[in-house]
């Protein structure tokens, strides 16, 4: 009978880690579609470049970017939206070192309009690793919004 129970359990336990792994694997390509990689261009100082571009849904209220070298180092930044207006709330900025800056923006950008341009702390230039920003969506019946981010060396 002890026996019986024992198989019972290994059975148990490796169908409940089957489940936590499932889960995890769920949750972890969930979050991975929230995330954009991108790959800026060179160019001159002084000119704004596409960073990366992502989509805004409505049914979530953070999205990210995770920037690739060797062209990552930005003085400023700005947004652009499109398909529909978006309300950016704060940005967290991660730096090639794994420093994070947050920046509170609470700026609505209208459908088709641009943020202010944001510059970024520190002195010189600075290698993006990561952008997170956080966002309210306005006008849902439209559609989603297309949000291009731009930088300038």
């Amino acid at each position: 009978m002890n026996a019986h129970r024992t198989s019972r359990d290994v059975r148990i336990r490796k169908l409940t880690f089957a489940a936590v792994i499932a889960v995890l694997t769920v949750l972890g390509s969930a979050s991975a579609s929230a995330q954009r990689r991108s790959v800026p261009r060179s160019g001159p100082a002084g000119g704004w470049r596409v960073i990366g571009t992502t989509e805004a849904g409505f049914k979530a209220d953070h999205d990210g970017i995770l920037v690739q070298g060797p062209f990552n180092d930005f003085r400023r930044i700005k947004f652009k939206v499109t398909g529909a207006p978006l309300s950016l709330q704060r940005l967290v900025i991660t730096y090639d070192s794994g420093v994070p800056s947050p920046i509170d923006v609470r700026h609505s950008i209208p459908e088709g309009g641009e943020s202010r341009q944001i510059d970024l702390p520190g002195s010189g230039k600075r290698r993006i690793r990561r952008i997170d920003f956080w966002y309210d969506t306005k006008g849902f019946l439209k559609g989603k919004a297309h949000v291009t981010v731009f930088g300038m060396k």
